[in-house]
């Protein structure tokens, strides 16, 4: 009797570890063979640069090609869609701009797949500051004179931005809620810049990389950043929440994957990535495109996703901003 009880014990141990053995292996040969990363944007856009400079430092240090597959439409909702779709097995990846893809669950809401549910988060990559542009024939150079300005001119001020429910019509909704004000909304399917040069349209809450040669010409104006504090790259430019308490909004990159993806790959993920970020030459080529690294656990990742999803709904929803 004591010997077979012996043996089950060893035989339950056994069964114990056994998973455990099996994650572990997985672990160790990932990656064997080529990682995709799908990029929702066309070549050239900031998320496909974050996820070229991703990809080449995952294939140095991984010894696997890191593929970059642009996959551009639906406002960043076909990428998604597609990584949602595909096999868990680490192979797939998901390059997030987190804040269009957490505003996208709210604004199409027959989407086939559900982010949080859908995508596992992987990494946390970086923050993207944005800033409040004025073109300079617009009589204000401080929030509060722009509140004034826009407030005696109600409808005459256009608000451009890269489309419906894109973070820059979001974060520019936002500001107009909290200031009171009547902004009319330009959505745009390419660039808004040439027409915010000329004068067409008068507002933007913009990338600050995509922006800041114009603001040092004095081509455009910075009213303020986004963020909650101010930016090293603006370090004059005070934040909008200094006159609206409570206004911040930032863009997020990161990586997702299939939900169901191992945790030891995930894990082997997050690690190399997180090592990545903190390399100065890293550190350096995100500093010139304007974005300071936020590295984070998978868990803090996803905690971080929800609260994003939660905030941004309930300013589309206060919005009644609409898929166009």
């Amino acid at each position: 009797m004591h010997l077979l009880r012996r043996q089950f014990l060893q035989l339950a141990a056994g069964a114990v570890s056994l998973p455990m053995a099996c994650g572990l292996a997985r672990a160790q040969g990932y990656p064997s063979r080529p990682v995709h990363i799908i990029v929702s944007y066309p070549a050239g856009n900031g998320s496909d640069i974050i996820a070229r400079l991703v990809a080449q430092t995952l294939s140095e240090r991984l010894g696997q090609p890191f593929v970059v597959e642009n996959r551009p439409g639906g406002g960043g909702t076909l990428g998604a869609g597609l990584v949602a779709k595909a096999s868990p097995d680490g192979y797939t990846l998901l390059m997030e701009v987190v804040t269009a893809n957490v505003m996208n669950s709210t604004v199409y809401p027959d989407l086939k797949y559900d982010f949080a549910r859908d995508i596992a988060p992987v990494a946390r990559l970086a923050q993207a500051p944005y800033v409040m542009l004025l073109n300079p024939t617009v009589a204000a150079a401080t929030v509060p004179e722009f509140i004034a300005y826009a407030k005696a001119n109600p409808g005459k001020i256009n608000m451009a931005s890269t489309g419906n429910g894109s973070p820059t019509h979001v974060f520019g909704e936002l500001f107009r809620m909290r200031a009171g004000i009547d902004l009319l909304h330009v959505p745009y399917r390419g660039s808004f810049m040439p027409d915010l040069l000329g004068g067409q349209v008068q507002l933007v809450f913009g990338p600050i990389s995509q922006s800041i040669k114009y603001v040092q010409a004095g081509k455009l104006r910075a009213l303020a950043v986004t963020t909650a504090n101010r930016q090293p790259a603006l370090p004059d430019v005070p934040a909008v929440g200094e006159f609206l308490p409570g206004y911040e909004a930032s863009g997020w990159y990161g990586i997702g994957a299939p939900k169901g993806t191992p945790d030891e790959i995930v894990e082997v993920l997050n690690r190399e990535i997180n090592a990545a970020l903190a390399d100065p030459k890293v550190k350096a080529a995100l500093a010139d495109l304007g974005l300071a690294p936020k590295p984070a656990s998978p868990s803090e990742f996803g905690a971080f996703i929800a609260a994003e999803t939660e905030k941004w709904a309930k300013v589309i929803r206060s919005a009644n901003i609409k898929a166009a």
